[in-house]
């Protein structure tokens, strides 16, 4: 290959590396180190331009609901596990994120697809009567999620200032009054809301629960690491599985 084809096999546009230059959307790494919050790098980072204003406080907000949900959660369960067999944390947490799929983790991604319908001009009703049940709605735990009337506040809020729109708010609240208030939108909804509004692509939803989940993740490995446990499995291992041969 000639250099100009090596130079183009891996061309990107997030980040331009050379001796004494980082540069990270065009923006010298110094710049930014000091200058700006976690959401406004992941923004900057994601869509290519500064996020305007207090759309970082929003995605702040959504990577905040989204941290963690306890040990009973697979994705955190599986890193406390793994924390337990000699390896990294970097092992613990790659195992713990590996663990979000279409199940665990991807109802953000699969909300936001429905809601963008619905934003497109599709009646709620008629989406909802499409599917066999609508994800980021009603939860296995919480029979109202407490994430719930915060995120909303913070979003309505929001759209009154002019920050956002309000289109995917409007389209998960005719979704909800569709299914009744038995089955209230859980976090997965209120962050695909948020990611919506703030024009991410559905599966960035899936990506950026997996960045948040990461950080409870992390804690719980660590904390898993902190109890002097070796091989810790899913149940006590003075409670043997049923055994059905």
């Amino acid at each position: 290959m000639t250099a100009p084809e090596v130079a183009a096999w891996w061309a990107t546009s997030v980040s331009r590396i050379e001796p004494g230059v980082i540069e990270l959307r065009g923006r010298p790494i110094q710049e930014l180190i000091g200058n700006i919050g976690m959401a406004e790098l992941i923004y900057l980072m994601l869509r290519g331009a500064p996020a305007p204003a207090g759309q970082a406080a929003l995605l702040e907000a959504a990577l905040v609901a989204g941290a963690d949900h306890g040990p009973h959660a697979p994705s955190i369960a599986i890193a406390r596990m793994t924390a337990t067999c000699g390896v990294g944390l970097n092992s613990a947490i790659a195992n713990g994120v590996n663990a979000l799929g279409d199940v665990h983790g991807g109802a953000g991604q699969q909300c936001l697809s429905l809601l963008d319908e619905i934003v497109a001009g599709a009646p709620a009703a008629s989406v909802v009567a499409r599917v066999r049940y609508f994800p980021g709605f009603g939860h296995r735990f919480h029979p109202v999620d407490p994430r719930r009337a915060p995120m909303l506040a913070l979003v309505r809020r929001a759209v009154d200032e002019g920050v956002v729109a309000g289109r995917h708010l409007a389209a998960a609240l005719a979704v909800e009054e569709v299914l009744g208030p038995r089955v209230p939108m859980n976090v997965d909804c209120l962050t695909a809301i948020v990611y919506g509004e703030l024009g991410f692509e559905p599966p960035l939803a899936r990506g950026l629960f997996a960045l948040s989940r990461s950080i409870g993740i992390l804690a719980h490995a660590w904390e898993e690491t902190q109890g002097g446990r070796r091989i810790k499995g899913p149940i006590p291992p003075t409670i043997l599985p049923e055994y059905r041969g």
